[in-house]
């Protein structure tokens, strides 16, 4: 029976012969080779092929007493590898043959072949353990169901389910991509602060630590963007940060306390630029990185269920309040209306600003309908306190956010960059006193705008989310791969 106790005594078995169960290194692993590698390395006439070096965790083991045959996993494939007591020894390959456990790692260097059943093997001339698993595999090793297990113990959902590792190399992969797209566009890559003496930058509550030496309180960014932006006051044109948000909010199946953001300021381009853009980028994310179901049609869709997805440009383009009417029946202008569709609904309504009442609505009504990829624009100023007015009616921002399958996946303006007038919006809300809110106005930002900053195009991206939507991913914690968790037996 494979337990821990047994594992233990296992350990015991090869120091007692005086063999390292984690040694440093081996001979046998001085010239590995990556198992994919090695499988192509086999004649196609079937002949013998050539002496190979392979490591990894063994997956599967077969005994036939003087014989046993193991399944050797890395990260590029599976092997099968023979060990024989008549090549090895019969002292080492008792040893052998009676300690090793699946999850184990080993070396074996050997002849390349096939078996009588045609089935590619390395026989092992060397054998090395080169690192002893104490903890037992889950029973199902190519699948584990229990979601708390898969985050709490990301390491063995990797180990256990191939869909798990497949999703977030398709994350890495993703962002490579969008990191390429970038910088082929003449955008540096920048690092801006996370410990910050004024939350700003978006609406959320922060997270507060407090840096000892210098006595003072410090928060974890909630966005980069004022950042980024002083940079553009500063000369750089085009810059972008790929890097971790925090906001100290509720947890959700598309929310997580600690996310990962692309931010990107484009100066002398407006927020409809933007747009060009992401009609150009996130077509080629899809057809590169989406993980495929059966019956997929190729090109830029992504079918969900009984959902496809055409990320086909151009994306239609929506007005916040045309919206707001069609799908909840309420003015944006109107805030007694607001208030009662909201009561109507249960939503939060008592002493809300008319703003907050209209972003409820949105999200309640609104949102659910936006399937296909979909700019949203014109949303009220007042819920953009950092964006340009625009030209054509003031009440509105020069501003849109993509929506795709529900889900918010971009946020976009022209950069508010009259100094006088972001003052007195900042002023504005610190006046209010809402948690969400800045607690004081960020002169030194405003002190840059004052230099001079170029008319500009901000966006932020949630590469999460989009991850997310790349993978078919059901929960934001699919696609993080450390998601934050109460600790283990506190509910």
């Amino acid at each position: 029976m494979d337990a821990p106790e047994d594992r233990l005594a296992k350990l015991e078995r090869f120091r007692t012969a005086g063999l390292d169960p984690y040694p440093a290194g081996a001979a046998t692993i001085a010239d590995r080779q990556p198992v994919a590698e090695v499988l192509s390395l086999l004649p196609a006439d079937g002949q013998p092929g050539p002496v190979v070096s392979v490591a990894g965790r063994i997956t599967a083991r077969r005994d036939h007493g003087s014989s046993l045959f193991l399944d050797l996993r890395d990260e590029t494939g599976r092997v099968q590898v023979y060990l024989k007591k008549q090549t090895l020894g019969e002292e080492r390959y008792a040893l052998l043959s009676h300690g090793l456990d699946l999850g184990d790692f080993l070396a074996a260097r050997g002849e390349l072949g096939k078996t009588k059943m045609g089935e590619r093997t390395v026989f092992a001339a060397e054998a090395v353990l080169l690192t002893k698993s104490l903890a037992v595999p889950p029973k199902e090793w190519f699948g584990l169901a229990d979601v708390e297990t898969r985050y709490r113990q990301r390491y063995v959902d990797l180990l256990a389910n191939a869909e798990s590792a497949a999703r977030f190399r398709c994350r890495s992969a993703m962002v490579g991509d969008i990191r390429r797209f970038l910088i082929g566009r003449g955008f540096l890559e920048v690092e801006t602060p996370m410990l910050q003496a004024i939350a700003g930058g978006a609406t959320a509550r922060p997270f507060i630590t407090h840096h000892n030496t210098l006595d003072m309180d410090l928060y974890l960014r909630i966005a980069p963007e004022l950042f980024l932006k002083r940079l553009l006051v500063g000369g750089f044109e085009r810059v972008f940060e790929i890097g971790r948000n925090f906001r100290n909010e509720g947890i959700s199946p598309r929310h997580n306390p600690e996310f990962t953001m692309l931010e990107a300021y484009w100066a002398y381009a407006r927020a409809r630029d933007w747009m060009a853009a992401l009609e150009e980028l996130l077509p080629v994310l899809v057809e590169r990185h989406a993980l495929r179901e059966e019956g997929h049609p190729g090109g830029p869709h992504l079918r969900r269920g009984a959902l496809l997805l055409d990320f086909t440009p151009p994306w239609p383009r929506r007005a916040y309040a045309e919206l707001l009417a069609e799908h909840a029946d309420v003015d944006v202008h109107d805030r007694a209306r607001l208030e009662t569709a909201c009561r109507a609904r249960e939503l939060p309504a008592a002493g809300r600003s008319a703003e907050a009442l209209a972003d409820e609505l949105f999200g309640a009504c609104v949102e659910p309908a936006l399937v296909q990829p979909t700019f949203v624009t014109d949303f009220p100023i007042a819920m953009s306190p950092l964006a340009k007015a625009s030209p054509e009616d003031r009440r509105v921002a020069e501003r849109f956010e993509l929506f795709v399958a529900g889900m918010e996946i971009a946020n976009a303006f022209s950069e508010l960059n009259d100094p006088d007038e972001q003052l007195r919006r900042f002023e504005e809300q610190v006046a209010r006193k809402d948690p969400e809110l800045p607690a004081e106005v960020d002169h030194d930002y405003v002190t840059a705008l004052r230099y001079g900053m170029p008319p500009a195009a901000g966006i932020g991206v949630g590469i999460d989310r989009l991850a997310m939507l790349l993978t078919g991913a059901e929960s934001i914690r699919d696609v993080i791969l450390f998601p934050l968790l109460r600790p283990a037996g506190h509910h």
